[in-house]
């Protein structure tokens, strides 16, 4: 890490996170986890009885990226679609907080806000359940987002397309959305979930996890020595100007496109993983408001790499503040 970035540069470039302003695109959730303790199976079923202790809702998939900007002190942006429900008013309401403008989410009465709810015991997921629509958003609902980053985009240093795979990203707002962001050089960066990455062309960085990769590319990864045939691979076939792949346990591998590919490995920083929930949020969103804030793309990836290695090491979807980001720089 110190060859690629010292820590006088980190800290220069973390300087710089309060001007920065990043636009955050994406499918908006909550997360709403319930923790308990389990004691007893139900004399109905052969399955475990929680008993609940306490719960609570935090901002998920694209919220969890401007989540992850707000609370490192840069400017986030974000733009997507919620219910007419309540869970919408209280993401709504978490933004107001935050002082993240809201003009940029839209409301369909007849779709519900995305909600996953994990139920907790002993530290181990017990069950998920999900309330949600896969369906593609209304064509209005794409205008009046493609709008806000139009009106957005004067001020903007990097921008994050964050797809959960729940409607909102579809090929009409990504064209919209490439328009608008090559029109004024705006960096793009993209956190896919749909297997065939031709969608995604014409934007700049790409961060699929090492699973996601491999599908897209259409090999198999049975061992690391596969990960830069993979890298390579798609570079090759989606033309993005750079890949970072993220790997877990394994660190993560940046590749940036040229006549000659340039491979990067980064080893994690993790002392322990306890739970990777939203460490892909933490990623793009730290690569994304370095990016914004003046670093080379290898010098944003070694930060955000920090970044993940602190976030798993926290139980649920999780944030880190400036202060753990220095303190283990």
């Amino acid at each position: 890490m110190k060859k690629i970035l010292s820590k006088k540069r980190a800290l220069a470039i973390i300087k710089n996170f309060p001007t920065a302003k990043v636009l955050v695109v994406g499918d908006i959730m909550i997360d709403h986890f319930i923790w308990g303790k389990v004691a007893r199976i139900s004399p109905e079923a052969p399955v475990p009885v929680v008993e609940i202790q306490s719960d609570s809702l935090l901002l998920g998939g694209c919220a969890n990226v401007l989540n992850n900007i707000f609370s490192l002190g840069g400017k986030a942006y974000g733009t997507g679609v919620i219910g007419a429900d309540s869970m919408g008013e209280r993401l709504l309401l978490e933004f107001r907080n935050r002082q993240i403008d809201t003009d940029g989410i839209v409301v369909e009465a007849n779709r519900p806000t995305t909600l996953k709810t994990r139920i907790v015991a002993h530290g181990q997921q017990v069950v998920r359940f999900d309330q949600e629509s896969r369906q593609p958003i209304l064509p209005s609902s794409i205008q009046k987002i493609i709008k806000y980053a139009r009106k957005m985009s004067d001020d903007l240093g990097a921008a994050v397309i964050s797809d959960y795979n729940k409607g909102v990203v579809t090929k009409h707002l990504l064209d919209g959305i490439r328009q608008v962001t090559h029109r004024k050089g705006i960096p793009v960066c993209v956190d896919p979930k749909q297997n065939d990455f031709s969608l995604y062309k014409g934007f700049d960085i790409i961060t699929p996890n090492h699973h996601e990769a491999a599908r897209a590319a259409g090999l198999d990864l049975i061992d690391g020595n596969d990960i830069a045939k993979i890298g390579k691979t798609i570079l090759k076939k989606f033309s993005f100007k750079a890949l970072l792949i993220t790997r877990g346990e394994e660190g993560m591998n940046l590749f940036e496109g040229n006549d000659e590919t340039r491979h990067t490995a980064f080893p994690a920083e993790a002392r322990e993983v306890f739970d990777v929930t939203g460490a892909g949020d933490t990623v793009i969103g730290v690569l994304a408001l370095c990016v914004a804030s003046g670093a080379t793309l290898k010098e944003a990836a070694a930060l955000a790499n920090i970044a993940a290695g602190i976030v798993v090491g926290k139980v649920g979807t999780a944030t880190i503040s400036l202060d753990e980001l220095k303190e283990v720089l």
